[in-house]
């Protein structure tokens, strides 16, 4: 007989039919009662046992944590919250559970604990809701983009290149580390090793994704990239996923309404696709937040600021505008703010950021225009000479969540902004040939998938929001 997924069998109507549902037990109460869970849902299903119908040794064998196959009639149940129940006909074990060792007991556990469990920690009910949503958002954004006609470019994992001219890379090597090969002169001999040059892990695929947008016009990268920052913070991983759309013909306004549409769409189909799993967030959120002192706690649940994001259209204004507001609000003038605005060129911090979307503007912000100092080398200067076209998307709860801009075009402006940074004109050489042959006016950003999916689900800690979380220290899984 089919298995059928307990998903799906919680939308049927009961008519007595017979069922097969497989998934791991998760209570059993009065040797009578079976709460079972295959994954596909964040309920689970009730199998309910007749007295004295199974095997007594068979029965103690259904434990928390043991994998179970039942087969029986779907029938209404009687119990409050739930529609259905499976009357027992017959039960196997398919793999048994230690109860006294299986780790995951019916209790809350801390997500620090779950994190030194990884390997099951998405039996839990939040661990496996955050993983669902993750799965949606992931096709969600793929549908946006093959919507809109975009092509989706795999760009390289391992690289020459550092697009954030930031150093922070993790380096790629086959050379013996204990006894690498060495020049003449005693430096590393790179020409020896497996690239014949020095390669790492990329921190994005921006540079490598605007060569193709040059050609096919829409393109998206989404894939993994790398960070070896030695930061151990919510905030940060050393691995985590980046969605980077390259546009050829768009400027800096054709930019950040995509970014508007595109983070309105994923926040529109989580509400529409999601329901369940949201609820259970939305809950546990409200819970993590009542725990906080007053004056910490958010004014918007998550489903609140998910509604929020789709029904409110995004404020655009200036860095110049946003500074000015800063300054002059409550926060600064009464020095509550950690890091005080003093003088334009301040590089913004997301207490910042959060005050203009939750306090000021109580809706999105899109900042633009900011000074070229604190941005990258490729985005494109303004007329001022003081700015460049960069654009930021701020968020409710979080902060920044899109950074982009339009990229610089011209050869010669791009090139000399590479030799006042003394970057390695030399490595650039195939990004600079791209203004020579047929330069087109391009956008493009980027959006940190672990950071949307933390907006969407609501957890606070970057690391409960990828399946193995890497970072200083961790790899064990």
């Amino acid at each position: 007989m089919k298995r059928t997924k307990i998903s799906h069998l919680l939308r049927t109507e009961p008519r007595q039919q017979t069922v097969l549902v497989q998934g791991w037990v998760r209570t059993f109460r009065n040797n009578q009662f079976i709460a079972i869970n295959d994954g596909s849902t964040i309920h689970n299903i009730q199998a309910v046992v007749e007295l004295n119908s199974q095997e007594e040794n068979l029965l103690k064998r259904v434990t928390t944590g043991a994998c179970v196959a039942v087969t029986g009639e779907l029938i209404p149940s009687p119990a409050k919250g739930q529609a259905v129940e499976i009357k027992v006909k017959q039960l196997e074990i398919l793999g048994d559970s230690d109860a006294e060792k299986f780790p995951l007991q019916p209790k809350r556990h801390s997500l620090e604990f779950l994190r030194e469990i990884a390997h099951l920690r998405v039996r839990t009910n939040t661990i496996s809701a955050v993983m669902r949503v993750r799965h949606a958002m992931a096709f969600a954004v793929h549908q946006f983009f093959n919507e809109r006609g975009f092509y989706y470019v795999h760009t390289p994992v391992i690289t020459g290149s550092d697009a954030e001219g930031a150093g922070a890379m993790f380096r790629v090597t086959t050379l013996d580390l204990n006894k690498p090969a060495r020049t003449p002169e005693g430096a590393i001999d790179v020409k020896q090793d497996f690239f014949g040059r020095e390669t790492n892990l990329t921190v994005s695929g921006q540079l490598e994704g605007e060569t193709y947008a040059m050609a096919l016009g829409e393109i998206y990268t989404f894939g993994p990239t790398f960070r070896a920052e030695n930061s151990n913070t919510a905030r940060h991983l050393a691995e985590f996923w980046m969605i980077e759309p390259e546009m050829a013909f768009y400027d800096i306004n054709d930019n950040m309404q995509l970014a508007q549409d595109f983070l309105q769409y994923l926040a529109k189909y989580a509400l529409d696709h999601c329901a369940d799993d949201l609820a259970f967030l939305d809950k546990r959120a409200a819970e993590e937040e009542a725990a906080k002192p007053q004056d910490q706690r958010s004014e918007l649940g998550l489903l609140d600021r998910l509604k929020f994001v789709v029904e409110n259209d995004f404020q655009r204004l200036s860095y110049t505008e946003a500074i000015d507001i800063l300054k002059n609000s409550n926060p600064n003038k009464k020095k509550k703010f950690q890091y005080l605005i003093e003088n334009w060129g301040t590089d913004l911090q997301s207490e910042h950021e959060r005050y203009l979307v939750e306090k000021h503007f109580k809706k999105p912000v899109i900042l633009y225009n900011y000074p070229k100092e604190i941005k990258a080398f490729y985005m494109r200067h303004n007329e001022d000479g003081k700015t460049v076209a960069a654009m930021d998307v701020l968020f409710p709860g979080i902060g920044e969540i899109i950074g982009g801009s339009q990229r610089e075009e011209r050869y010669d402006v791009l090139l000399k902004r590479v030799q006042d940074l003394k970057l390695p004109e030399k490595e650039l050489w195939w990004y600079l040939d791209l203004r020579k042959f047929g330069s087109a006016p391009h956008s493009g950003f980027g959006l940190g998938f672990e950071r949307l999916i933390q907006f969407v689900t609501g957890m606070t800690n970057i690391r409960d929001v990828i399946p193995y979380p890497r970072y200083p220290g961790s790899a064990e899984f």
